[in-house]
Formats: C-alpha cells, structure tokens, sequence
C-alpha cells in the first residue's frame, strides 16, 4: 500500500519504519522537521509515564524496552542502559509496569537519601535524543522512505497521496477533531556531564515532578507536568527551581555548565488512541496520546499499527 504517516516525532517515525519494513511505500508528511518536535525535547528515559491503559502500556513497554536494549548496541542510535532509583516519601505498592524490567527490586534504606522512606531500583535505556531522532531518519531513508514539510488545510487532503493514512500527530491530532487531548507541559535543563551514570526519579516531589537523566554527552534535569499549559516560552524561575532540586539530590550537577533551556508538549490523553477509523477517503489508523511515554512504548505500538494496516489491507 501506499501509506502516508502525520508526523515526524518519535511515534511517526517508528510506525514509518514498520510499516516499510513490512513492505509498504511509505512517506512522512510533517509540520515541523524532527529536530523541532516534542520528542526532540525529551529527556529520554524508558518509563511508562503520564500514559493509559495500563493492560495496553505494558504490553507496549516490554516490546520496546526490549527493542531498545537490542539498539543500544549500534552507538549511532545514542541509547545507553543506566541503573535509577524512583524516590518515595512514603512505602509505595510495587508499580503496575514492574513486570517490563527485568531487574526491579525494592531500594535498601541505605540506597535512599534523607527524607525518603522508600524506592524502587531498576535498569532502563536512556535514549540521546538529537543523536536517536537522525538515526530513525536515516534508517527510515535507507529503506526508501521520504520525509516532506508538509501542511494541510483540512487532514483528508493527506489521502491525496495515499491508499491509508496513519496520524501520529501529536497534539496535532486536534485537526482531526479530538478533543480529548491536552497539553501537559515540560521544561527541562540540560546540563553537561559531570561523571553521572544513575538516573534519579522523585515524581512526587512537593515542589514539582524532579529527575535527573545522564545521557551519554549530558544530562536532563527536570521537570514540569504542567497540564493545560501550552507556552513553549521558558520560564527562568522554573528552570531555577528545577536546577535547585535536582542539586539537592546531586550536589555534583552544581558544577555543570548548563548547555540549553528547552519547553516540550506531551500529548496528554486518557488514554492513549491507536485504533483505525473509516473515512469517506479511506482509513486512518491512529497512534497518538501517549503522554510523557512516547520513546517508552513506540516500537510496541509501531507493531500494532503494522497489524492494523494489515487487516485494514486485506
């Protein structure tokens, strides 16, 4: 088939690549080039986060959690795996995606710093973005597949052409009358390495959602969770603040020489929509709303897109 994918983040560009894999011709049509994207913003640790249903999730973060680990050994794709912690104040229940990792296990009280009374340890691959993106690009163009600058004036046009069109727009996805979506603002500072291999989470802290991600060139600390804001303007108190707490749980990030400010939109939804929908010009397959999990669960989803065009096909 002919096959036309909206969107050129993460999510677009993993369906784009299954999808020609399993022998379609595909194009990506696309407002913004990849640099430009949310995913590009992301910081990006495999965590099912800000993502539903949790039955779906899992099954869609064990399949990429496997398929990352598997990429990680190709240095153009930017993916390391680290060992983190997840901070609690209080004892928490084992989380529902436990059974993803491989490795999980309750942290020890020596493992925790002051004030916290639990935490979970587990190994994740944390992806580079600005070197993964170029890199599913060019896997992508290797294959035969084009990536064009493209906006529409209504979303049929994309059947022009196209025999189907998969939508992995995003917040983008509002065009074609969702409005079930909403913004769920994140900014984040990136820093230079300073010799950090942990990645640190403390979703519950009282002055905000707060992590650290080494990458392999910098690190990501974090964060806001912002839901209904939509500025991509940075807020320098924000950043001050971010910077503060990320130093109290790593006194060594007070020494980092901060490389960039950046704002990103997760596209929030109740849950997340990957499912096809007949149009009066043809099918479109949907894989968007995948909050703040798009890295986590994009390959798993890129497999059911494949299954879905498939029955949409036959």
């Amino acid at each position: 088939m002919d096959i036309t994918v909206i969107g050129a983040g993460v999510i677009g560009l993993t369906s784009a690549i299954r999808l020609i894999e399993a022998g379609h011709r595909v194009q990506i049509h696309t407002q913004a080039p990849t640099t430009e994207t949310t995913s590009a913003v992301a910081a990006a640790v495999w965590y099912p986060y800000q993502a539903f249903p949790q039955d779906a999730v899992n099954r869609w973060a064990a399949v990429t959690y496997a398929e990352l680990v598997r990429l990680a050994v190709d240095p153009r794709a930017g993916i390391v795996q680290r060992a983190g912690i997840e901070l609690y104040r209080g004892t928490p229940p084992d989380p529902w995606w436990r059974d993803a990792v491989p490795d999980f296990r309750h942290a020890s009280r020596d493992e925790l710093p002051p004030a916290y009374a639990g935490g979970f340890m587990f190994s994740a691959p944390v992806v580079e973005m600005p070197r993964y993106l170029p890199y599913l690009e060019a896997r992508f163009a290797a294959t035969g597949g084009t990536v064009t600058r493209m906006s529409y004036g209504a979303p049929e046009q994309a059947f022009d052409t196209a025999d189907l069109v998969v939508n992995c727009a995003g917040l983008g996805a509002r065009a074609f009358g969702d409005h079930d979506l909403i913004a769920i603002r994140g900014q984040i500072v990136r820093v230079a390495q300073v010799g950090l291999e942990r990645f640190i989470f403390d979703d519950e802290h009282p002055d905000g959602v707060t992590y650290i991600v080494p990458r392999i060139s910098d690190v990501i600390l974090g964060g806001t969770a912002q839901r209904g804001a939509e500025s991509l303007t940075v807020e320098p108190a924000t950043a001050d603040a971010i910077i503060e707490r990320c130093c109290a749980l790593e006194p060594r990030l007070r020494d980092a020489k901060i490389l960039e400010h950046r704002v990103g939109l997760r596209p929030g939804r109740p849950a997340v929509r990957l499912e096809p929908e007949l149009h009066a010009r043809g099918c479109i397959i949907h894989n968007y709303g995948h909050g703040g999990a798009g890295v986590t669960l994009a390959w798993g989803c890129a497999d059911d897109v494949v299954a879905l065009v498939a029955h949409a096909s036959a």
